[in-house]
């Protein structure tokens, strides 16, 4: 999936594959997570969220089910 670079000091990067509302995020500490049944709505507004980190925290941390691929 390829994904996109963010300026936050906790994410590096995000992307998102509509076809299957999956959201994948690499953190900062090289770890990637894949978060699902996440709505494209919530990927457009964590991708236009003055604080990216924080939106994640508020919105999608501990609210989708996920797995740690690396």
């Amino acid at each position: 999936m390829e994904r996109i670079f963010v300026s936050s000091s906790n994410l590096y990067t995000v992307g998102y594959n509509d076809g299957i509302s999956i959201l994948e995020i690499q953190f900062r500490n090289g770890s990637i997570y894949q978060y699902f049944n996440v709505p494209l709505s919530v990927y457009q507004a964590l991708m236009n969220a003055g604080s990216h980190g924080q939106y994640f925290s508020y919105f999608i941390k501990d609210r989708y089910r996920y797995r740690r691929i690396r």
